[in-house]
């Protein structure tokens, strides 16, 4: 055992913790049906790959290939995960897209029509904001749409993200469905009991999978490994975003010496620039025979160095 107090319940951000919730299947079509918001019925899905690895720099990310039957009767593809951080956009843009490919036919494209599936990507972000984003919004349901009117284009390419760092309210404060889903997954793994919002089945269900007790030796074992993965990977993060904000404070140390540089370095040239014109006038005056003592008045040059001016 790590050295950490036993918890009632598992983190479910973690991967041990994220494969027991959702690899259940009544969890996850009912965890579906809340976060499309009755945009889509979740009837049934088969786990394509349930113990994928993500690519070699997300080794020991759990991802979920689904597919999932909805009530019209259609097939919609979901790909579910936890992520990193770095270029979250552009990776599940990139694994997004890949499924789409990956489901074209290697020939006769003509007869195949183009009948890609619609496709989901499902994101847990945990302990990291949304590149871009506003610290208010924890709940993106993203598609492709016109830029300026916000008309959906296509719906088909979506991806919804859970940004749970942004979500702050009490148990008093939840408002729905959506707000006790976003709830349970940031205060699971510290809570003592059942909220009293949860006392549902659809929630029971999934406090009921999270007791630790209720896991084998084996099972405490891989989750607290896990677990530990979890928090190694947070201090790395913290380390790199100290880095970073070192780095940032830096620059504007540099930045602001280089502005004053410049500065010091412009008066200094034109204080240089207006002796030197004081010098050519003072000779002018002194070779037409003024008086030393008006010359140093005119000029501002001390009556020493006009004296030396030949």
């Amino acid at each position: 055992m790590l050295a950490h107090s036993q918890p009632v319940f598992i983190d479910p951000t973690t991967d041990e913790g994220f494969k027991r919730l959702f690899g259940d299947k009544v969890n996850l079509i009912n965890f579906l049906n809340i976060i499309f918001r009755g945009r889509k019925t979740i009837t049934d899905l088969t786990y394509r790959d349930t113990e994928r690895i993500g690519a070699t720099e997300e080794i020991g990310k759990v991802i979920f290939d689904l597919v999932v039957q909805i009530s019209t009767g259609e097939e919609i593809i979901i790909e579910m995960q936890t992520s990193t951080q770095t270029n979250l956009k552009q990776r599940m843009l990139y694994y997004a897209s890949k499924i789409i490919s990956d489901t074209a036919p290697k020939g006769n494209r003509k007869a195949w029509g183009y009948a890609i599936p619609e496709v989901y990507t499902i994101v847990l972000m945990d302990g990291f904001h949304m590149p871009g984003g506003d610290r208010s919004t924890y709940f993106h349901d993203t598609c492709l749409c016109h830029r300026d009117s916000g008309q959906i284009f296509y719906e088909g390419f979506g991806f919804i993200y859970l940004e749970l760092i942004n979500f702050v309210k009490s148990e008093a404060e939840v408002e729905d469905e959506l707000d006790k889903v976003f709830f349970m997954l940031k205060n699971m793994s510290t809570l003592k009991t059942l909220p009293r919002i949860m006392n549902s089945e659809v929630f029971q269900r999934f406090f009921q999978l999270a007791s630790y007790a209720k896991l084998t030796k084996e099972e405490q074992t891989m989750y607290d490994i896990s677990l530990k993965r979890k928090w190694d990977a947070e201090a790395v993060r913290m380390y790199q975003e100290g880095l970073e904000k070192q780095l940032e404070e830096a620059k504007k140390e540099a930045k602001k010496a280089s502005l004053v540089a410049k500065a010091e370095g412009l008066a200094e040239g034109k204080a240089e620039g207006e002796h030197n014109k004081a010098i050519e006038t003072a000779l002018r005056f002194k070779e037409m025979g003024l008086p030393v003592e008006q010359i140093a008045k005119g000029t501002g040059l001390s009556i020493e160095e006009i004296e030396k001016l030949k």
